[in-house]
């Protein structure tokens, strides 16, 4: 069982809680951090999840601690079970029926139970009554007393600590000088001086290769002066050596860095020169501006100057066509004259042939607006089961509905196929029959299609009739049906379309105006057929 404290309370050096409620250390855990147990009680920390009945005490109410269980089957606290069982008729407070201490017993008294050892790095296993034993007695990890030093240590790790560690056990010098006894901890101090310690001569980085022990060191570099000094200056010619490629490099850098200052000096001549060039087109520009300047304005004195001459020009051109025109009137007049007999004979005839017309612009008229509906629908047509209605102007159409206007709408039809079953949806948007005037009302219709000679009936597909939300939850409102295969409604079509057959109350008027599923007052209603087992025709 887990559980967590709050985080205002700490732990002194002793592993208990300073405040209210006391608590202790549990004694039977094993490997991993020690459980803090309240004195009396539950626990009463605060858990990362709500925590389930069964796991209180009928008692206290709290999280059991050490739990015990009744004869009667209710659980209680340890300390609670005992104060229970210290009054002269002890009863369980659950069921009030009386307790037994003989038959109150859990896993935690049983004295056979095998339990690890407290200890963390233990993992032998005892009895609990041989608990106590083991860990002051038997535990391979229990605190054992150094005898050189006098510090804690396990005891299994005791004969090491004394072999390696121990800085008060007496050694020996491991290169046998004449220092035979010491303390561990004055051996790295003693290697450091010993006589016998291996070294390295003191000129080896100028290239003397003796090595041997200190007291051989110091005799070879009292005789070796002459060698050493000859070291020195073989070290010191290679120094030489270096210095002086050194200076040769450095000369090189510099002539390389003047070159670079005189092309850099040569670049800020030609900028200086590309400058003042720049300079001298912005005034070129400047004074080609002004010229243009003040051709435009000549141009503008030419265009005033011309324009009377251009209106009298006008005047003279319409006067002309006025001229002609007229005289052409005086043509048609001679000629009406003398056909004015003959035109009286041809008006019978004029009038019956211009009543025909008429007739014929009427025909083409229906025939156009046929054909434009057609061509509407075979716009907005969907061959793959699928149709997606939009409904505009939805309050006036419920208006009209709910006046007897115009009681339902349909949609546009919709196929399955390009040589499939034909189909469209009936709306009634003040609901139909058990729903009129409180739902929106969703019919599913057949139509007879071009095809319908070639397509298996009944009609056997399943579809599925949606509202569409258009807020950005989409928790759209949707019902789904098998046709029925005895219904009339889904045998081949013998009129234009069969009965409808849907929803009387797809959706309350209430969830649908109150909802998003309605949008710059317009709805979406969408049909889904399932084609996906339809065979091909």
């Amino acid at each position: 069982m887990t559980h967590r404290m709050e985080p205002s309370k700490k732990l002194d050096a002793a592993g208990t809680l300073p405040a209210n409620p006391p608590l202790k250390l549990h004694p039977d855990r094993g490997a991993g951090p020690a459980v803090l147990v309240p004195e009396q009680g539950g626990y009463k920390e605060r858990f990362v999840k709500a925590v389930e009945d069964k796991y209180k005490c009928e008692k206290c109410r709290l999280v059991l601690c050490n739990p015990k269980q009744t004869e009667c089957g209710h659980r209680f606290c340890e300390t609670c079970m005992g104060a229970l069982l210290s009054s002269s008729s002890p009863k369980c407070t659950a069921c009030r029926e009386g307790i037994s201490k003989d038959k109150v017993h859990l896993k935690n008294d049983c004295q056979f139970e095998e339990l690890l050892c407290v200890r963390a790095d233990c993992k032998e296993k005892v009895l609990r009554k041989d608990l106590r034993d083991h860990v002051d007695k038997a535990c391979k990890y229990r605190e054992a007393t150094c005898g050189h030093c006098r510090s804690q240590v396990p005891m299994i790790t005791l004969q090491k600590h004394e072999d390696t560690e121990c800085p008060c056990v007496v050694v020996s010098c491991p290169h046998k000088c004449s220092v035979q006894t010491l303390l561990r901890s004055e051996l790295s101090a003693h290697l450091s001086e010993c006589v016998n310690a291996p070294s390295t001569c003191s000129f080896k980085r100028y290239g003397c290769v003796f090595q041997g022990t200190n007291q051989q060191i110091k005799a070879h570099e009292a005789s070796s002066a002459v060698q050493h000094v000859n070291l020195l200056k073989e070290w010191s010619n290679s120094l030489e050596k270096k210095v002086s490629l050194l200076q040769n490099e450095s000369v090189e850098k510099n002539k390389s860095i003047q070159s670079l200052h005189n092309q850099i000096c040569s670049f800020e001549i030609e900028i200086e020169r590309q400058k003042e060039m720049l300079r001298n087109n912005e005034s070129k520009i400047l004074h080609l501006q002004r010229v243009i300047d003040s051709q435009a304005e000549k141009l503008k004195e030419l265009d005033k100057e011309i324009r009377p001459f251009r209106q009298s020009w006008e005047e003279a051109g319409s006067m002309k066509s006025s001229v002609e025109s007229l005289q052409s009137r005086v043509t048609e007049l001679e000629s009406v004259d003398k056909s004015a007999g003959q035109a009286a004979r041809n008006t019978g005839l004029l009038e019956s042939q211009l009543s025909r017309h008429d007739q014929m612009l009427s025909v083409h008229d229906i025939r156009l607006a046929d054909m434009d509906l057609r061509f509407q629908v075979l716009e907005t047509a969907s061959y793959n089961g699928v149709l997606i209605w939009k409904i505009r102007d939805y309050k006036r159409r419920k208006q009209e509905a709910v006046m007897g206007k115009t009681l339902s709408l349909y949609s546009q039809p919709f196929y399955t196929g390009y040589f499939g079953y034909k189909m469209c949806a009936r709306v009634y948007l003040n609901g139909d029959g058990m729903g009129k005037g409180t739902h929106l009302s969703l019919f599913f219709v057949i139509m007879r299609g071009e095809y319908d000679a070639l397509l298996p009936w009944p009609f056997k597909q399943k579809v599925t009739l949606m509202l569409m939300d258009q807020g950005s939850s989409r928790r759209h409102l949707g019902d789904a049906f098998k046709p029925d295969p005895n219904s009339s409604s889904f045998k081949k079509p013998t009129g234009e379309m069969n009965i409808a057959s849907g929803c009387p109350v797809f959706v309350a008027q209430t969830v649908l105006e109150n909802g998003t599923y309605i949008k710059d007052d317009t709805i979406f209603i969408k049909v889904i057929v399932d084609t996906s087992d339809l065979p091909d025709p």
